[in-house]
């Protein structure tokens, strides 16, 4: 099995001559110009892991790949007119001899308040796990984990203890460009913070700000 990350969660699993791509979202361009892709997996619908424009691209350039993805980006890409195949919690399918399985309902929490929406972690050829953005533990044997080490959702504490739980022969980080652009976990705090009627604001750094 070979990897390569662009960025985030953007990543291009190759097994068997099987060229998987994982997540297209905004926090990369780098995908746009790949050529042999035979799938793209899609986990959920925030931007960070699918972007409708960075899709396209993909999808002109691999004019024969394959969606896969679950039931709710399904209903975004139909709006879209992008065919797709649903695989999500409890199904799955084979692509040139490599299984690809679904496990999983619920993104992770963020908020008690803030609205879960569908995520699909993904087993591809039985020894990559790919959660997207949820610690769903497939009970079975990983020898290789993508990790997701940081955002809203998540504390590193909770990394850890996934890792150690899982116990994968081997692991990377994913999910870690919001350690460069902060702005999601920003939105997200100024959204929720704001409705108690409180201010939630960032200082720009090295500029002084009148409180």
């Amino acid at each position: 099995m070979k990897l390569t990350k662009f960025g985030h969660c953007c990543l291009l699993i190759e097994e068997n001559e099987l060229r998987v791509l994982t997540d297209p979202g905004n926090y990369t361009t780098a995908q746009n110009d790949i050529k042999d892709i035979d799938i793209v997996l899609i986990t959920h619908e925030h931007a960070d892991h699918l972007h409708i424009e960075s899709l396209k691209n993909v999808i002109a350039n691999n004019p024969r790949v394959k969606i896969i993805t679950n039931g709710s980006v399904g209903t975004l890409l139909a709006k879209e007119e992008i065919n797709y195949s649903i695989v999500d919690d409890g199904k799955q399918t084979t692509e040139k001899g490599v299984t690809i399985e679904g496990f999983g309902r619920e993104h992770a929490e963020i908020f008690r308040t803030w609205k879960k929406v569908e995520n699909t972690s993904y087993f591809i050829g039985q020894k990559f796990f790919y959660p997207g953005d949820a610690f769903y533990d497939p009970k079975r044997p990983v020898e290789i984990l993508a990790l997701p080490v940081a955002g809203p959702w998540c504390k590193i504490s909770e990394v850890i203890d996934y890792a150690l739980a899982i116990k994968p022969k081997k692991c990377f980080p994913v999910h870690d460009g919001v350690l460069s652009r902060p702005d999601t976990t920003y939105r997200i705090c100024g959204t929720i913070i704001g409705e108690t009627g409180s201010e939630f604001f960032v200082p720009e750094i090295g500029k002084e700000t009148n409180l």
